[in-house]
């Protein structure tokens, strides 16, 4: 189950899936939990509510964010792992987002969420067939495997923890 297997390569998805180094999904999946494991929760405890321009996301919306999205995509993994061939829909991150009340949880709880979402999304792509990890789905309207949407996941949040990086951290 590595990266190179991945065909078609789906668009708008590739964006995360190209920033993920490791080859092997479980390898991939299993650095991205420990990347929180070692998050600076003191520095993120400083930053708290700050956002670097208006209308940005706190940090704590960004890692609600990502629980979120973690879930939508192991939902989605797990439909065209079992051979379901709906078409899956769209969601608007933005929407969750005003809907997630973030700002009234503490980070640590936050992140504590997104370590059980990430050990539970490894179990499920541990749990699917090789056979099975190949199946094509689509999301809106794009094509794109159940490996695929694994990588996704970890890209997704490399992209976001650069960004809090990048972004937040200079706000100290």
């Amino acid at each position: 189950m590595t990266k190179s297997e991945i065909n078609p390569m789906p668009e708008f998805f590739d964006r995360y899936i190209n920033l993920v180094v490791e080859e092997n999904l479980f390898d991939a999946l299993e650095k991205s939990k420990i990347d929180i494991e070692n998050i600076n929760i003191k520095k993120l405890k400083e930053i708290g509510d700050k956002v670097y321009q208006p209308g940005k996301w706190t940090v704590k919306d960004i890692f609600q964010h990502l629980i979120d999205n973690d879930r939508i995509q192991a939902y989605r993994a797990l439909r065209f792992a079992r051979g379901d061939k709906t078409v899956l829909p769209s969601y608007d991150e933005k929407l969750l987002a005003a809907h997630s009340f973030a700002h009234k949880r503490n980070i640590d709880d936050i992140l504590n969420e997104l370590l059980e979402v990430k050990s539970s999304n490894i179990m499920l792509f541990k749990s699917f067939e090789v056979s099975t990890i190949h199946n094509i789905g689509i999301c809106f309207r794009i094509e794109i495997s159940v490996l695929a949407l694994g990588f996704q996941m970890v890209g997704h949040q490399q992209h976001h923890l650069k960004v809090i990086e990048e972004k937040y951290y200079p706000l100290l």
